[in-house]
């Protein structure tokens, strides 16, 4: 029974310690942007805030090429998450059911490009779009992001077409489906858990990068929310609440995406790494 209970506690206690680490955070930002500038800077914390206040939302909200960073940052995922998925769809299914020569090789090059760090390709990247004279656009943005997500979904869309049974397929092309409509109607339907999990990291990392658009984009009116965000010493000053607003603008997306895709998102990503 001690050993039992024992078993039980240290695993949910470790949970919790972790959970409040990573999560105490989010919640100071959060509060911070709904504290009124006294209580910002006051000697001591207020950990819970009493006169909640939204003014540092409206500042932010206001504050110059706000509404056209958040169009180009949901332009630029979007796509690039959109078009992932579909290349994806694709080439997992290639890999997964297909024998072809090079294809120990090809997953290889795949892993290989996952574990590649994008810095260091910076320099490259931006000669490449300097002679295509694509500086200052959102075209780069979103193709280099699509090829920044392109592994880890091809990857993990695989491993989860490899977990649907070949009889399922190969009962729909005996009632007289061809290849591409057996995966149309048999096999798509059953990978979505695996392209929640891969949409949604996909979207987090386009979401979120910042080292390209640093470098591509110098137009304001170009650029995305990250760039925006990091330049809020200039942009608000010392307001340290409209910052924390700021801040909170940025996360809530990926915090709402998070919330109604996680389910999907965990049994999408176990099912893709242990199959396949």
């Amino acid at each position: 029974m001690k050993r039992s209970l024992m078993g039980r506690l240290w695993p949910n206690a470790t949970a919790l310690v972790l959970f409040a680490v990573f999560a105490f955070p989010v919640y100071w930002m959060f509060a911070t942007s709904l504290k009124p500038t006294g209580d910002i800077i006051a000697d001591d914390p207020v950990f819970v805030p009493t006169d909640i206040t939204f003014k540092h939302f409206g500042k932010a909200l206001d504050a110059e090429n706000f509404w056209t960073l958040v169009g180009n940052s949901l332009t630029v995922t979007v796509l690039a998450v959109g078009f992932s998925l579909v290349i994806a769809l694709l080439a997992s299914f290639a890999l997964a059911r297909m024998r072809f020569k090079g294809r120990r090789g090809f997953l290889l090059t795949f892993m290989i490009a996952q574990m590649a760090p994008w810095e260091v390709m910076v320099i490259a990247i931006y000669m490449i779009v300097r002679d295509a004279d694509l500086l200052n656009s959102l075209v780069p943005l979103t193709v280099f992001y699509m090829i920044m997500v392109l592994p880890f979904t091809i990857l993990t869309l695989r491993g989860y077409v490899a977990a649907v049974p070949k009889e399922l397929e190969e009962s729909a092309m005996v009632d007289g489906c061809t290849r591409s409509q057996a995966f149309v109607k048999v096999i798509f339907p059953l990978l979505a858990p695996g392209l929640m999990a891969t949409s949604l990291f996909g979207f987090i990392t386009a979401w979120n990068e910042f080292p390209l658009v640093l470098i591509l984009n110098k137009d304001a009116e170009k650029q995305t929310l990250p760039l925006w965000l990091s330049s809020f010493e200039s942009t608000f000053g010392d307001d340290w609440g409209a910052t924390m607003a700021a801040a909170s603008l940025f996360a809530i997306p990926i915090l709402v995406l998070f919330v109604f895709l996680q389910r999907k998102a965990v049994s999408g990503l176990t099912a893709g790494a242990v199959k396949g």
